[in-house]
C-alpha cells in the first residue's frame, strides 16, 4: 500500500479569451488551489479537510468538484476502495471568473493519479477533471479545466469529445487579471446572453478567432492585437462589472494586445507586451476602484505553461 504524500498545485485560468466563448482558455501564474493526498485510515476516498473556503464547500464527494473528479477516475481504474485521504486548500476566490472549481478538479485527479503512480498522462485525466467541474455549473466544457490541468493556452475544438489543441504562446506576453470584489454568478452571467446573434457579427467573430490563433502560432503581435475583439459576449455582460468601460479604456491607452472579461466575470484580463503596461494599468485601476469604494485584487505574470504540478 502506498504510504507517501502528494501535494499538487493547479492554477487559476482565464476562459473565453474574448474570441473563444467556451472554447479557449489559458492558465495563470497565480493564484491557484492545492490538493494534498495521503493514505487514508479506511477504505475509499475521503475529503478530510477543506481550508480557505469560508465553510462554503461540502466534504461529500458527490457535491465537491475535487471529490467527483478524483472518484470518477478511481472507479474507472478499479481503485475506488483504495484508502485515500484528501485535503483541499482553496487559495483563490469563489465566483471570480478565474476557474476556482476547475482548479480544484484538475488538482484532485492529478494528485490521485500521481499518488497511485498510475502513469496516466494529463490528457488522459482531462475527462475526469471536466466531470468534476460539471458539478459547479452543470455544463460540460473544458475552457477552464484544460488550461488549469495542461497549462498554456488551450483551444477546445469540441467540448463533448474533448478534442483539444495546445496553442503556441509567444514569448514576453504578460497576462494581467483584475478581480473586483463584486459577486457575479455564472448562471446569472449566462442568463443575460441572447440565444441569437447578428449574422455579420458571427462571421467577424469567427474571423477574429481564426486570426488570433494564427497570430499566436506565428508570434504576430500585430495580428493578435487586431483580432482579440469580442463582438458577441462582452457587449452583453460588461454592465455586470463596475467601471468596465473605464478600465477597458485605461488598459488600451497602454497599447496592450487585448482586454476582455475573464470567464463569466467579474474578473477582467489584459494581455500585454511588457510589464510597464501592466504596472501602469494596475496603478490606474487601483485609483479608480479606490474612488468607487470597490476592493480589488490584481494578478500578473506570464501565461503558465506547466498547469498542474506536484509541489
Amino acid at each position: 500500500m502506498s504510504r507517501h504524500i502528494v501535494k499538487v498545485f493547479a492554477p487559476a485560468s482565464v476562459a473565453n479569451v474574448a474570441v473563444g466563448y467556451d472554447h479557449l482558455g489559458f492558465a495563470m501564474t497565480h493564484p491557484g488551489d492545492e490538493i494534498l493526498v495521503k493514505t487514508g485510515s479506511a477504505s475509499g476516498l475521503v475529503i478530510s479537510k477543506i481550508t480557505g473556503d469560508r465553510k462554503q464547500l461540502s466534504k461529500v464527494l458527490a457535491e465537491n468538484t475535487a471529490g467527483v473528479s478524483a472518484l470518477s477516475f478511481l472507479k474507472d481504474i478499479g481503485a475506488e476502495d483504495e484508502p485515500i485521504d484528501m485535503e483541499i486548500r482553496k487559495k483563490m476566490p469563489f465566483g471570480s471568473g478565474m476557474g476556482s472549481s476547475a482548479a480544484s478538479a484538475a488538482a484532485a485527479v492529478y494528485a490521485v493519479s500521481r499518488y497511485l503512480r498510475t502513469g496516466h498522462s494529463k490528457r488522459e485525466l482531462l475527462k475526469y477533471a471536466v466531470a468534476g467541474e460539471q458539478v459547479a455549473d452543470g455544463a460540460w466544457h473544458a475552457d477552464n479545466v484544460a488550461p488549469s490541468l495542461l497549462g498554456g493556452m488551450v483551444l477546445i475544438r469540441d467540448n463533448e469529445a474533448l478534442d483539444i489543441v495546445k496553442v503556441h504562446v509567444p514569448r514576453h506576453i504578460t497576462a494581467l487579471v483584475i478581480y473586483p470584489h463584486v459577486r457575479v454568478l455564472t448562471r446569472d452571467s449566462r442568463a443575460v446572453l441572447t440565444s441569437t446573434v447578428n449574422f455579420d457579427d458571427a462571421i467577424q467573430q469567427s474571423a477574429n478567432m481564426g486570426a488570433f490563433v494564427a497570430g499566436m502560432f506565428n508570434s504576430d503581435l500585430g495580428l493578435i492585437r487586431r483580432s482579440l475583439q469580442d463582438l458577441l459576449v462582452e457587449p452583453q455582460r460588461k454592465h455586470m462589472i463596475p467601471c468596465y468601460d473605464e478600465i477597458r479604456d485605461l488598459a488600451y491607452s497602454q497599447d496592450i494586445l487585448g482586454f476582455n472579461i475573464s470567464g463569466a466575470g467579474p474578473s477582467m484580463f489584459a494581455l500585454c507586451e511588457n510589464t510597464l503596461a501592466v504596472d501602469n494599468i494596475k496603478e490606474g485601476v487601483a485609483r479608480l476602484y479606490a474612488d468607487k469604494g470597490v476592493e480589488v485584487d490584481m494578478y500578473d505574470g506570464p501565461i503558465n505553461l506547466e498547469g498542474a504540478i506536484v509541489c
